[in-house]
């Protein structure tokens, strides 16, 4: 019986060693998006002011025109994935 435990434990090392491996890639990726996605609104930015925009101005008449927002909690990923 002991045999057959430790298979099972193997099994499950080997499945969340690959979902580790698996993961660590998608972050990579979703980083290199994030850094793409960065210099794409740096450019604009930098097209903006040069246009003569006031992004600073903008954004504070953005935040105080903006209605209060509701303190909205995120579930954990435990309760997700249940």
């Amino acid at each position: 019986m002991a045999k057959k435990e430790t298979a099972s434990n193997e099994e499950q090392i080997g499945f969340h060693k690959g979902s580790l491996t698996t993961l660590a890639k998608e972050r990579e990726e979703m980083l290199r998006i994030l850094q793409i996605v960065e210099q794409l609104m740096q450019m604009h930015i930098k097209s903006l002011k040069g246009l003569g925009v006031d992004l600073e101005k903008a954004a504070k008449d953005m935040k105080g025109s903006a209605p209060a927002k509701k303190d909205t909690k995120k579930k954990p990923i435990e309760d997700i994935l249940k």
